[in-house]
């Protein structure tokens, strides 16, 4: 089973593909996808589009997982976040892809222990469950590895 995990975003949207085949999870691909602020808000999610559409035709995944929206204090941006999520979702049904939705907590629960977890201790349960030398840099790629393992146990 391969399963693609976003973690969603219309600046930045991390992406995270893990491959389950025998009881072993490997990891095929992840880091970022960004847009430009100088391009519209239109553009903007017409390249995370185009942007997935390449990745689950790269990858072929059998189920996506992506992050429940969690609302901050900046209403403008949780918008413009879910309808970056809007965009996902479509993009998986259109593929007919199972989509699974978790919340950070959730996912935070599963894989540390602690639905409080900071994105450090998140980082390091990542590398230590999928055996990677070294965690993800930048913390989007890493918290959608994150969904993916969430949505892996999720069978």
């Amino acid at each position: 089973m391969i399963i693609l995990g976003i973690d969603p975003g219309y600046g930045r949207m991390g992406f995270g593909c893990i491959q389950v085949a025998r009881g072993k999870t490997t990891v095929l691909d992840y880091g970022i996808v960004s847009t430009s602020g100088k391009d519209s808000f239109g553009q903007r999610l017409v390249q995370l589009a185009d942007d997935l559409e390449e990745l689950i035709r790269t990858h072929k995944p059998d189920r996506l997982a992506v992050e429940k929206l969690y609302f901050t204090k900046n209403v403008k941006t949780a918008m413009q976040v879910a309808e970056a999520r809007g965009v996902i979702i479509l993009t998986a049904a259109r593929h007919r892809l199972e989509v699974i939705e978790l919340t950070p907590s959730q996912a935070k629960s599963a894989l540390t222990g602690n639905g409080k977890a900071d994105k450090k201790a998140m980082g390091w349960m990542v590398a230590q469950i999928l055996e990677m030398k070294k965690g993800p840099k930048i913390d989007d790629a890493a918290d959608a590895l994150g969904l993916a393992l969430c949505a892996a146990s999720m069978r």
